[in-house]
């Protein structure tokens, strides 16, 4: 699946069907329309491709080029017609958030690739800065890949935790100013120990806790908020998992290893100009809740201006 799309000069206006309402103006954020003649024109040379005008548009005059017409899903049939503000369910969309949960359990049951392609695509439904769409998708279908991507991160953390067991340089370190690894030994040298002997004598995979496959979520630079985009079209994907039957987890221990260590984005074919921001484990669950369960208590911060009487 291509990740990137070509940005246009700015929308292509039928002027029979134009009626020279004038709302395309109102919505564009580059400010690139005008009505010229009672008629919408191009008159900037700016446009981010947000797609607004044609969305609003009541004679369908306007089209965007290098935009799908719709978004193409392979293993369902979507519903494209717009849905206004305050026409849809607010009960089951909590639902959906509220039962979805973090997965440490899977089948062995293979995913289609149909069904982690749509993923994709739901991920791109997310807004982004500047609709910069710069984020990145890598997809591991099978587990055989995912075993790859474990053993690397594996690798990575085994290393680490030799440093990390050596007393003098974390010592050193620290009287340098740089206490980071010896805050790892304190945190995280034990438990990752555990895991890769757990890994190397059982087969137990406390990583990637043995799903089926994964999705990777990254971006190119250029973009104006990249991790914030990545992470917006990750929360997309988390909640259509779990509407689709699958169990997903977040992996924070493969997007820190990657951070650290370019080899394994190499070794994925990743760009080196890529950063990676979300890792996501995939597959059919094998837990079965019953419930939903609550959050930590919330209170809010309120930023109040008093009216001066």
């Amino acid at each position: 699946m291509k990740n990137q799309h070509p940005r246009p000069h700015g929308p292509n206006i039928d002027p029979e069907k134009c009626t020279g309402c004038g709302l395309c103006l109102t919505v564009c954020p580059d400010q690139t329309l005008s009505l010229l003649g009672g008629k919408a024109v191009v008159s900037g040379d700016r446009c981010m491709a947000c797609g607004h005008c044609r969305a609003i548009c009541p004679a369908h005059a306007i089209t965007v080029p290098g935009l799908e017409h719709e978004p193409i899903f392979k293993s369902f049939v979507p519903d494209t017609r717009y849905l206004p503000p305050g026409q849809g369910d607010t009960a089951q969309l909590v639902r959906v958030m509220l039962s979805r949960r973090s997965c440490r359990n899977y089948t062995d049951r293979a995913l289609d690739p149909r069904l982690l392609e749509d993923l994709v695509r739901i991920g791109t439904c997310a807004p982004s800065g500047t609709n910069s769409q710069g984020w990145t998708f890598t997809i591991l279908p099978q587990r055989p890949a995912v075993e790859r991507l474990g053993n690397l991160v594996g690798a990575f953390f085994a290393k680490l935790n030799r440093q990390a067991a050596n007393p003098v340089l974390r010592a050193l370190l620290r009287l340098m100013g740089k206490p980071a690894l010896a805050n790892y030994h304190r945190r995280y040298h034990a438990t990752i120990a555990q895991g890769l002997r757990e890994w190397a004598e059982q087969g137990r995979d406390r990583l990637f806790h043995g799903a089926s496959a994964a999705i990777i979520v990254g971006s190119r630079t250029g973009s104006s908020c990249p991790k914030e985009d990545a992470l917006l079209a990750t929360q997309n994907i988390l909640l259509a998992a779990h509407t689709m039957g699958l169990g997903s987890c977040l992996i924070g221990f493969a997007v820190a290893a990657m951070a650290k260590d370019p080899k394994i984005r190499h070794a994925l074919g990743i760009p080196a100009d890529e950063a990676i921001h979300a890792v996501i484990a995939l597959g059919y669950p094998a837990e079965p809740y019953q419930r939903l369960t609550g959050r930590k208590p919330l209170t809010p911060r309120y930023v109040e201006t008093k009216i001066k009487t």
